[in-house]
């Protein structure tokens, strides 16, 4: 990470003159502000921070709170009442869908003209043109007008420009929340690599997992005014508890009513009580319904090629094929594959990540066989079986990648890697459970009841 800044913005003002009536305004215009017939709205104020080259800002805060205005400040495409905002270098933003496009115009026509907007030459532009349609993925409609596209073929189109202008600074306006999941996690694993070549990062987003998985720092905005800046977890942490005693209409702090009821139960623990008891009792796991989508051999993968994985399934206790499975239900993940090599070391894993990218869990066969390995011969068919109950998943799109390679935990040749081979949609979970929900083999709610 460079020391050099890629953003300064210092002391940052933008207001809006806010007129009752359509004649104040020309009377306003007559008077030369001798007299204000206007109403001032303060949408930023006083905004001052700087961001290295290489680093990666979150922008969090409410609706309202000037988040989108101050990244169109940054870009150049809204000036500022006051003060100054500097940027070094080649910026590519993705602000509201659509910006830059002319609805008018086909996909074609629509990449060279955003293309050339953010620096790109017609020769540049030519020579990536294949390059960000198979990026977008659109098909024919590249060739249609784009005011026939959905808004999530409208986000397809506007990323893939973005990611191949070169551009130093990438500013990101909550756009990946409308992709479907195979694109967001192909946008994903693009900042990540943007991130690892040292590019800057600034975006807005209102997922915690997203700021906290992605970010070096994370930037809260409260009314217009930053409220704190520092690392991700801990300004999500104070975000989230303001947002909950917003929703409360309560300013004081949950936790002190918490600490209260536990003394209140200690102390109730200390007097005689009849061990009669009345239970609620949650006997099933099964919290939430999950989607499977079947395996798709031409997803996007990479590797040596000494291998080929052919199948990825997710199975019941008898073997079957799921293409609904539920949290905390027994299932099987298998992955076969066939060599094309001598493997002196065989490895299968897997990975399960969020529709954000964000790595939840996973295994992988190495551990299970460290001591005495598993050598491979050159066409010869494999199947690796991972069993595990299913967590709980909130609602939201997962996908699931695997691999398998040839050596170590740290050391190893990936001969395959399969980028999204399994999608898991969840659809009903009504739990709270944090990135993933642990099954619980039971739950109960007991009532004491004291001796009279």
């Amino acid at each position: 990470m460079s020391s050099n800044p890629a953003i300064e913005v210092r002391g940052l003002f933008k207001y809006y003159q806010i007129f009752d009536r359509p004649v104040h305004r020309l009377w306003q215009m007559i008077l030369r502000g001798r007299k204000n017939f206007f109403r001032e709205h303060r949408v930023l104020v006083d905004i001052s921070f700087s961001i290295a080259a290489g680093e990666t800002v979150g922008i969090i805060g409410r609706n309202g709170s000037g988040k989108s205005t101050l990244l169109q400040i940054v870009c150049g495409t809204l000036e500022a009442t006051m003060g100054s905002c500097e940027v070094n270098g080649r910026v590519a933003a993705l602000l509201e869908l659509g910006a830059g496009f002319n609805p008018e115009f086909t996909g074609q026509e629509n990449i060279y003209m955003s293309g050339q907007i953010l620096g790109l030459t017609t020769g540049e532009i030519d020579s990536r043109y294949d390059s960000i349609v198979a990026f977008a993925d659109i098909g024919d409609y590249v060739d249609q007008p784009v005011k026939t596209y959905s808004s999530g073929m409208f986000m397809r189109l506007a990323f893939a420009v973005i990611a191949h202008v070169d551009a130093d600074v990438l500013i990101i306006d909550e756009a990946l929340a409308v992709g479907d999941a195979y694109f967001v996690q192909k946008c994903m694993r693009f900042l990540q690599r943007f991130r690892d070549a040292g590019g800057t990062l600034l975006f807005v987003s209102h997922d915690s997992t997203t700021v906290t998985g992605l970010c070096d720092r994370a930037i809260w905005l409260h009314e217009g005014r930053i409220r704190i800046d520092g690392s991700p977890k801990d300004v999500m942490q104070a975000y989230l508890a303001d947002l909950y005693r917003h929703e409360q209409g309560d300013d004081k702090v949950s936790a002190h009513i918490a600490l209260q009821s536990d003394s209140m139960l200690h102390s109730e623990a200390d007097e005689d009580f009849v061990d009669a008891r009345r239970s609620l009792v949650l006997a099933s796991n099964l919290r939430n319904d999950l989607e499977v989508m079947r395996f798709d051999p031409g997803r996007e993968s990479f590797g040596k090629g000494g291998a080929h994985i052919d199948g990825v399934q997710l199975l019941n206790l008898q073997g079957e094929p799921l293409m609904w499975s539920v949290g905390g239900e027994a299932v099987s993940l298998v992955v076969s594959l066939r060599t094309h090599q001598v493997i002196e070391n065989l490895i299968v894993g897997f990975i399960v990540r969020n529709k954000q990218g964000l790595s939840l869990f996973g295994d992988n066969t190495y551990l299970s066989y460290l001591e005495h390995g598993v050598s491979c011969e050159e066409s010869q068919d494999w199947v690796a079986r991972f069993d595990f109950r299913m967590p709980i998943l909130p609602a939201g799109e997962y996908a699931v990648s695997v691999a398998v390679s040839d050596g170590s935990q740290r050391d190893h040749i990936v001969h395959q890697w399969v980028h999204d081979a399994l999608i898991i949609t969840s659809h009903s979970s009504q739990i709270s459970t944090g990135l993933v929900g642990i099954p619980m083999r039971r739950i109960e709610l007991t009532r004491i009841i004291k001796n009279s």
